[in-house]
């Protein structure tokens, strides 16, 4: 068997350009992926309700939601739930402004002493959650 001592292999300059070419297209395309992902979680919607206030106006009996939007884009809230049940409300949709307090009445006939869950859901599906007891009668 003849071993070939004329052929040449790459040079090891050669080796490490390709090498070195090879890794930074890497990190590059890694970098644009983890870019992505950052834009994508900071698109988030963030609100709170912060409060509930149980009023009566006359016969009528209003759950008052106050929500607050915390993040840095518009919310805007399309689904009012109370106790699991899909509630039809005038005010909706309502458009909460980055750093905005709005304020949302629905019409409800609470209990005194009762437990409500409030549920505002988004266009974009997200919801919010807040219960509260309403007050004891006097």
């Amino acid at each position: 068997m003849k071993i070939l001592k004329s052929r040449k292999a790459l040079s090891p300059v050669v080796a490490s350009i390709i090498l070195i070419a090879v890794t930074v297209a890497v990190s590059i395309a890694v970098a644009a992926w983890m870019g992505a992902l950052t834009f994508t979680f900071t698109a988030t919607e963030q609100a709170q309700i912060t409060d509930l206030d149980f009023i009566t106006s006359g016969d009528t009996k209003y759950i008052n939601v106050t929500i607050r939007n915390t993040g840095t884009n518009p919310v805007t809230i399309s689904e009012a739930w109370v106790n699991g049940q899909k509630q039809t409300v005038s005010g909706l949709p309502l458009t909460v402004g980055a750093n905005e307090v709005k304020y949302l009445a629905i019409q409800y006939s609470w209990q005194n002493g009762n437990n409500y869950e409030v549920k505002l859901v988004s266009s974009k599906g997200n919801a919010f959650l807040r219960t509260e007891v309403a007050p004891s009668s006097a």
